[in-house]
């Protein structure tokens, strides 16, 4: 009977704080954001909103900062298909200054970049002084979803093993702060929201072939992310893994970790 109640779910308590925040316009809308309408959900929703904002002060005091002081920021983000990462990104940007951040998503290389050096066409992009670049996937498409797909051969995928922390640690030396952030799904909710995402006309397109064979590859993916961890996950350069089955709680921990990554003056004017 004991371990039953422990397993019981955490009853519901309605405070009077619960209520102030749900008796605002932000509380209404909560509510009544999806059907059936649920009081603890939105509840959790105003939470997060009021969160969010307050960590989006924190991040245009960061940037206020490394303009200020000419720094140079790359933010990469890493994860299975549909994990989350442009919903991340959106919420990291939509509130600082765009003239002084840029989001890059390479697409598929030229003919004339597939003869270069690999990591040369991700330099072409690295941030002035006083930009923050936020990076949706990286050079880590080389350790995971190329050889998962067959886009490099055996012999480029180990060049790129070889090379990949020698070239974050010259990042590093060169002034240069970075954050490397991987978000976590389980196989059942990358399904789910890719039929979620087949079901809204204005998602369908975000719908591409790779993402088509993720769900028959996942333990390929693994391997693969496995290994890019053992091998990148430095002292100098760290991954923070973010969990991500629930999107909210995710992009929170995202901008908790870049706060705390960056050594900036948390006294700066805004």
């Amino acid at each position: 009977m004991e371990e039953e109640n422990k397993t019981r779910k955490k009853k519901f308590v309605l405070t009077e704080e619960a209520v102030e925040k749900l008796n605002t316009k932000k509380g209404f809308m909560s509510i009544l954001l999806r059907e059936p309408y649920n009081v603890e959900r939105a509840l959790r929703y105003v939470n997060y909103l009021d969160r969010l904002e307050e960590l989006q002060v924190e991040l245009i005091r960061l940037q206020t900062w490394a303009i200020k002081n000419g720094e140079r920021i790359i933010i990469l983000f890493e994860g299975r298909d549909a994990a989350g990462k442009g919903g991340a990104i959106r919420r990291i940007t939509e509130r600082i200054n765009p003239r002084f951040m840029k989001i890059v998503a390479l697409p598929k290389p030229t003919e004339d970049q597939e003869t270069q050096w690999y990591f040369q066409r991700y330099v072409e992009q690295f941030p002035k002084a006083g930009e923050i670049m936020l990076l949706d996937r990286s050079w880590y498409n080389r350790a995971v979803v190329e050889p998962v797909n067959g886009f490099c051969t055996e012999e480029q995928y180990n060049i790129f093993m070889k090379q990949v922390n020698g070239f974050e640690k010259m990042i590093l030396q060169s002034g240069i702060r970075l954050v490397k952030i991987y978000m976590s799904i389980s196989k059942k909710e990358q399904q789910k929201r890719f039929d979620d995402i087949k079901n809204d006309p204005l998602k369908q397109w975000k719908m591409t072939p790779v993402d088509e064979r993720a769900q028959d590859l996942w333990d390929n993916y693994t391997v693969y992310k496995k290994k890019m961890f053992k091998k990148t996950n430095t002292e100098l350069s760290p991954w923070k893994i973010i969990k991500a089955n629930r999107k909210t709680e995710a992009r929170i921990a995202c901008i908790e970790h870049i706060l705390e990554s960056i050594p900036y003056d948390k006294t700066t004017k805004i």
